[in-house]
């Protein structure tokens, strides 16, 4: 029997506040709604902190809650949660799926996420960072931070380049790690687990170079970013387009030339805090019917608050 889509792909969310919990059922619903051939994919429910954020109104036919206690030494930074759930989520997939998709829940489908689906060409499939933050520009110097991650990961430098979206400087790998995919049988968010929690245990490196809040957030997305351009060849990585992870949340700092002029011409965005009540949104245009779906579940956001 020939598989679908459907029988390769699993979605992962982790979840761990009320706020992700609000954001995870408008995902879920999204791609129910929009996601075309892909929209009965199985989700998978990551539950990282049950005493702040149940999940289980989140359950369903296809939808299943997990619950996943990570450490506390990962629990103390920001993405650690999120790396432990992309270890544990790989393990369960490796040798059922080709296509694991992680997405965080401040993120919303409005078409079918065709390109995440990786199928025999593709081993990852990622979109370039939108701003350059802690990134490692083409041409400058291998700083202290990014020394210890190369070394960490066993490379002295990498040769892969993209460009920030917002501010287009060339940068080494750095990749948003918002929503990506990746086969699950590479064994790669096991090795970014691993080199995660060595860096998280190195003192020195955490006094030296990682002191700081922008690079206690983004140590996560540095060694993923890494790891892929380390362990895959080049052609076996997408580039995804700007349709997919658009950051709506970013929207009037994107060039002008860069700036999406309607959300239903998009296929993925992250929103974070930005309202998606479509009366709220007068920097983007929102068609019917995404309009009037988005309007429905503003108005049920509000009478439960």
């Amino acid at each position: 029997m020939t598989k679908t889509p459907n029988d390769k792909i699993v979605f992962v969310t982790p979840v761990g506040s009320m706020r992700q919990l609000g954001g995870a059922r408008l995902l879920i619903d999204s791609l129910r709604s929009f996601g075309g051939q892909l929209r009965d994919s199985p989700i998978w429910i990551f539950e990282t902190a049950p005493q702040k954020a149940p999940c289980q109104s989140l359950s369903q036919p296809g939808v299943d809650i997990l619950p996943l206690d990570a450490p506390n030494t990962l629990k103390a930074y920001p993405f650690g949660p999120k790396v432990y759930t992309c270890a544990r989520a790989e393990e369960a997939a490796a040798g059922r799926f080709t296509s694991m998709i992680v997405v965080m829940p401040d993120c919303l489908f409005v078409q079918a996420p065709l390109l995440l689906e990786l199928g025999p060409d593709h081993d990852a499939a990622v979109r370039p960072v939108h701003i350059t933050n802690i990134g490692l520009p083409a041409e400058a110097p291998v700083d202290l931070f990014w020394k210890r991650v190369y070394k960490t990961i066993g490379v002295s430098n990498v040769d892969f380049h993209v460009f920030s979206f917002v501010e287009r400087q060339r940068l080494r790998a750095y990749f948003n790690t918002a929503t990506f995919a990746i086969n699950p049988a590479s064994g790669i968010c096991s090795k970014w687990l691993e080199t995660f929690e060595v860096l998280v245990g190195d003192p020195q490196f955490q006094a030296d170079a990682c002191s700081d809040m922008p690079h206690r957030i983004f140590l996560h997305q540095a060694l993923l970013s890494t790891l892929l351009v380390n362990a895959l060849d080049s052609q076996r990585i997408r580039i995804l387009p700007p349709e997919y992870g658009y950051p709506y949340n970013l929207q009037e700092s994107v060039p002008e030339d860069h700036r999406a002029a309607s959300l239903n011409d998009l296929v993925h965005v992250i929103y974070e805090e930005r309202s998606m009540n479509p009366d709220q949104m007068t920097d983007i245009e929102v068609r019917e019917p995404l309009r009037s779906w988005l309007a429905r579940y503003s108005s049920i956001a509000s009478d439960a608050r």
